[in-house]
């Protein structure tokens, strides 16, 4: 296939972080124009597709445990001139998130990709944080094994750029206790929930953020932003 003929096409659609009205036009039409949808989770897809009162689409699970193998058998269809969007259970797809392995699948196909571009956590709460944005360094998840987190919690605190982090709630607390150690004083942001309706910006001083937080255990989704070091 022509990778410019549009007859078969991968879209990679980006989805709500959390509040459903961030949907864009675009991304809602892309949905209803598709022959299939492979989603991350299509329980979690199927609330998405009925609040923009989609029904009868075809969902095809593509997640991290069968992406290698499915991918393939998904590129073949869109060979044969279907339209296939991907969606995650929330923001960009690729982005610690799966999706790179169909994108990979595409090209080595000669099918024609696009990206509906859309909500993402990570510039998201970049924005919000008040942090210096010209640069700065997504690691993901932070490792939940505490002594590659350590490492990665030193590296991000002797990098410029600010760093940025997914964090679990569970584990939030631990995290800030070791920036506290590491670096009392460094400034650091934990936002919350973002876009929802308890969506919170937390600012201050690793030492500070570390005691509200050992007393407030947090709930939801975190993003974690830490300033860089020599950053006015």
């Amino acid at each position: 296939m022509n990778p410019l003929d549009p007859a078969g096409l991968v879209q990679l659609v980006a989805t709500p972080i959390g509040n459903l009205g961030d949907i864009t036009y675009r991304a809602a039409e892309a949905i209803r124009q598709a022959d299939v949808v492979a989603c991350e989770d299509t329980r979690h897809s199927r609330r998405l597709l009925e609040h923009l009162g989609i029904r009868e689409k075809e969902l095809v699970a593509l997640h991290d445990h069968n992406e290698r193998f499915r991918a393939a058998a998904l590129v073949e269809r869109v060979q044969g001139g279907a339209k296939l969007v991907y969606l995650s259970d929330a923001g960009m797809p690729g982005i610690s998130d799966p999706g790179y392995r169909l994108v990979n699948a595409a090209y080595e196909a000669g099918v024609r990709v696009e990206v509906l571009p859309g909500p993402c956590a990570v510039v998201t709460a970049l924005a919000g944080s008040g942090l210096p944005s010209d640069a700065f360094y997504f690691g993901g998840f932070l490792s939940v094994k505490s002594g590659r987190r350590t490492r990665e919690l030193t590296e991000s605190l002797e990098r410029r750029e600010t760093s940025i982090f997914y964090e679990s709630p569970h584990r939030l607390a631990g995290t800030l206790e070791i920036l506290r150690t590491l670096s009392p004083d460094r400034e650091i942001c934990v936002a919350r929930e973002l876009t929802k309706r308890f969506e919170t910006y937390h600012r201050g001083s690793a030492a500070e953020l570390s005691a509200h937080f050992a007393i407030h255990p947090p709930k939801g989704e975190i993003t974690l932003l830490i300033r860089g070091a020599g950053r006015d």
